[in-house]
């Protein structure tokens, strides 16, 4: 493809998008399509001869928009968002072209300093501890998504403990039986033989005294404890865990404390949304993903350490043919040591786009509509007979249950997707069903909640 035919047809794929971009609230949320359906309007081999680009472009009509689960409509109220906007696609558009491989600095100076900045940036805007910074002993990196991040750490936790003479299968892992499924995956992949999941409280918080319980009994029994993950806002209600008791715990026990604040890290743009994850200083490693409540599109999360020097100690192998002035230098950070992959992609590219085109004040905003919009859902159906909430609503995520019981509340959260106009997930805690609503997609506006709201009451009637 010439530049020239580049520029026509790229300009082509924007116009394409932005009409996507402006009928998507016209589209239904999940995909109509059976299982099958859209391989079937695929050939069975690959062309033999190139087709033109107008063919090809023609067939996101026809095959890939009928597929889609639209994650950017603003009737999206399902798992978390994924957030997408102009300047993060635009900011994608170009790491593509500019086709950088980013594993060392000499590789891409700029993608490693820009992303250094970056990560130092949200440091600041986020409210973290000064150490976390690249300018001081910790620093952050951008990776793809926080279970690589918690990947990440329990390798690391795995290896710093083997250091003090522990041996790999005797070490342990906690993290709160609510916490999100990545910590238990992490774990098998980083060979963790014993994996704790801890009690929660009233408020599905982890309970600090069964912590504590735990990490004595292993002990008596010979084990390690190594690693322990406490979650700012856990994927099933957003509880959250005691950071502060549990990084104290872990200090006296010489485990790695690893803070998973995926989604409601974001939160803490808002300096009163900050008290929740109170006691940081303790952790030795913290996640947020950018994507998830700002308008940096997926992928890309953000991983800090206190310290960086257990990071590299674990990751960092050398071959000759990575060797380079640069690095020997120590002048520089090569993020190839700072997870486990080699090659790495130009992804502080789109945050910087988009920090700079919206501005932090209007991510402060976006955060606080959406906390108030999911509060004020919260409050009707407080005050409705007819439901009743399962959790608090610290964030923008509201949990909840028809009072007639767990079939009216499958049938409920069925009837909604159905309509095509909001898409919400059915969650269980124990034996209660109930319905998250997670309020923040970048395209939802009051108005898309209050239609929310008029869906749910009308689609409850039937079932009392």
């Amino acid at each position: 493809m010439t530049p020239d035919d580049f520029r026509r047809h790229g300009y082509a794929l924007i116009d394409w998008l932005a009409s996507y971009m402006e009928r998507v609230g016209d589209l239904p949320v999940q995909s109509r399509l059976a299982p099958g359906e859209i391989r079937d309007m695929l050939p069975d081999h690959a062309p033999e001869d190139p087709e033109d680009f107008e063919e090809i472009a023609a067939d996101l009509d026809r095959i890939v928009v009928p597929g889609l689960t639209n994650w950017v409509s603003p009737g999206w109220f399902a798992f978390f968002p994924a957030a997408t906007s102009g300047p993060g696609i635009l900011g994608e558009l170009v790491s593509a072209g500019l086709g950088q491989q980013g594993m060392l600095w000499a590789t891409s100076p700029v993608c490693t300093e820009l992303e250094n900045v970056m990560a130092d940036w949200m440091a600041d805007l986020l409210g973290l501890p000064a150490r976390w910074k690249t300018t001081d002993q910790g620093g952050g990196v951008m990776q793809q998504t926080a279970s690589d991040a918690v990947h990440t750490a329990l390798v690391v936790a795995r290896e710093e403990a083997g250091r003090c003479g522990a041996a790999a299968d005797r070490c342990v892992a906690y993290t709160s039986s609510q916490a999100h499924s990545s910590v238990e995956k992490g774990a098998r992949v980083a060979g963790y033989r014993h994996v704790r999941l801890i009690d929660v409280d009233d408020a599905y918080a982890m309970r600090i005294d069964a912590l504590q319980e735990a990490v004595r009994k292993d002990r008596a029994a010979g084990l390690e404890p190594a690693f322990a993950c406490s979650a700012v806002g856990t994927t099933g209600t957003t509880a959250v865990d005691p950071v502060r008791a549990v990084g104290e715990l872990s200090r006296q026990a010489g485990m790695w404390h690893h803070v998973d604040a995926a989604y409601a890290g974001n939160a803490m743009l808002c300096p009163e949304f900050r008290h929740h994850q109170d006691g940081l200083e303790l952790a030795d490693s913290y996640t947020v993903n950018p994507y998830k409540w700002t308008p940096m599109t997926f992928d890309g999360s953000l991983f800090y350490v206190a310290d960086r020097r257990p990071l590299i100690r674990t990751l960092s192998i050398l071959p000759e043919y990575l060797r380079n002035t640069s690095s020997e230098s120590g002048q520089v950070i090569d993020y190839r040591d700072w997870h486990v992959a080699l090659g790495r992609r130009f992804r502080s590219l789109k945050l910087w786009f988009v920090l700079r085109y919206y501005g932090a004040a209007a991510l402060r905003s976006r955060i606080r509509d959406s906390v108030a919009w999911a509060r004020a859902f919260a409050d009707r159906l407080d005050e409705d007979p007819r439901f009743e909430l399962v959790a608090p609503v610290p964030f923008a995520l509201v949990c909840f249950r028809h009072r007639a019981g767990n079939r009216a509340t499958e049938s409920l959260g069925e009837a909604v997707n159905r309509s095509g106009h909001s898409f919400l997930t059915p969650s269980r805690m124990g034996e209660t069903a109930f319905l998250r609503v997670s309020i923040g997609q970048m395209n939802t506006r009051e108005e898309h909640v209050e239609r929310l709201w008029r869906l749910v009451g009308k689609e409850a009637a039937p079932l009392l």
